[in-house]
Parts: structure tokens; sequence; C-alpha cells
């Protein structure tokens, strides 16, 4: 897998890990102010979130990255 490709591969795993971790330990507020959606989110922890989505990413970019290596998976198209 040449640079290119595990960039994007990471980014798409950043972004599904990302956008999966999104509901984890959200509170609504109790008495929201007039004007703002009952359902926002009190403390919504995005920085944690991404960089948890970072590592995890990275992670699961590498399994990747040694499967296609390892010829377990291919992305070659075979010839006719």
């Amino acid at each position: 897998m040449d640079f290119v490709s595990g960039l994007v591969v990471y980014l798409l795993m950043w972004w599904w890990v990302f956008l999966m971790s999104l509901p984890f330990g959200v509170r609504t507020v109790e008495d929201p102010e007039a004007g703002h959606a009952v359902s926002a989110p009190a403390r919504p922890m995005l920085l944690r979130k991404m960089m948890a989505a970072t590592v995890i990413a990275g992670v699961l970019t590498t399994i990747v990255h040694f499967i296609i290596q390892s010829g377990l998976l291919s992305l070659a198209v075979p010839e006719l």
C-alpha cells in the first residue's frame, strides 16, 4: 500500500471512528436557555473524541496495512 492509499484509508477510518464515538458520554442540559435545543449536549468532549479517533484510526490503518501486505487481501485487479 503506497502513501496516498494509506492516507486515504487513515482518513476514512478516522471519520468512521469519530462519527461512531460522538454519542458516547453525551448528557443533555437539564434546563436549557430559551432558543437552545433541548437535545444539545452539555459537554460534547470533542477534543477527547478526536484524540481517541486519531489513535484508534492509526491502529486500524496499521492492521489494514499488514493484511494487505501479507497477501490475505489483494487490491489488485485480476487479469482475464
